[in-house]
């Protein structure tokens, strides 16, 4: 009797014992969060095999230096005797992917504001909002006359930059290749002119899936 009761009671310990163990590596993948690694802003990072912000910076700085080193922007700069001024006008996206073409026109915005080789005016709901507010001021009475910013002294765009993105798929098995061709075209608002035009295609993708097993 005394031996059955020490054997279950041995038994009983070990299944405590089992049981909490299961317990804590239970708690432990529950409480455990993702894996956080910070990466340098210039790291290349493909995860998956879509565009990026890579891509974006690649593309945006060679076309915006290809732009301003134009022969014939660079001609027109010269007969207008002054720094140009531009503005970047709408990218569409005309991929097989979502492609959020916003980042690109900041990005190229950066890159002509930086250059020093041409003015930069705001465009879009950013001028929409500038307009909006010295409506305001005229309108409200509350700004006085030293700083009221008035109507009618907006620096009219020179050039106007616009562009699209395009994709072309390749698929083999389990091997899909994307090219990007960005298109960039720098436009006088005057004369309605070509100023320039470019096509970016040198981020290429191949990306191969692993094959399911039968």
């Amino acid at each position: 009797m005394k031996k059955g009761k020490w054997l279950a009671a041995s038994i009983g310990k070990r299944f405590l014992v089992g049981f909490v163990a299961l317990f804590l590596v239970a708690l432990s993948s529950c409480s455990s969060g993702p894996k956080v690694q910070r990466l340098d802003a210039n790291t290349q990072v493909d995860l998956s095999g879509f565009w990026n912000d890579s891509d974006v910076r690649i593309v945006s700085r060679a076309l915006i230096s290809d732009a301003l080193g134009s022969p014939r922007v660079e001609q027109t700069i010269r007969e207008l005797g002054r720094e140009p001024t531009a503005i970047v006008g709408r990218f569409r996206n005309d991929s097989s992917e979502h492609i959020d073409t916003a980042i690109i026109t900041n990005i190229m915005e950066q890159e002509i504001f930086n250059s020093g080789r041409m003015n930069f005016v705001a465009g879009g709901n950013t001028r929409d909002e500038l307009r909006a507010e010295r409506e305001d001021q005229l309108a409200g009475g509350y700004v006085s006359d030293e700083t009221l910013a008035g109507i009618g002294n907006e620096v009219g765009a020179d050039f106007m930059l616009t562009g699209s993105i395009r994709t072309v798929v390749d698929r083999a098995g389990n091997r899909t290749l994307r090219t990007y061709f960005v298109t960039a075209e720098l436009t006088n608002i005057r004369t309605g002119q070509r100023m320039w035009v470019n096509t970016n295609d040198q981020i290429r993708k191949s990306v191969v899936q692993p094959r399911r097993r039968a």
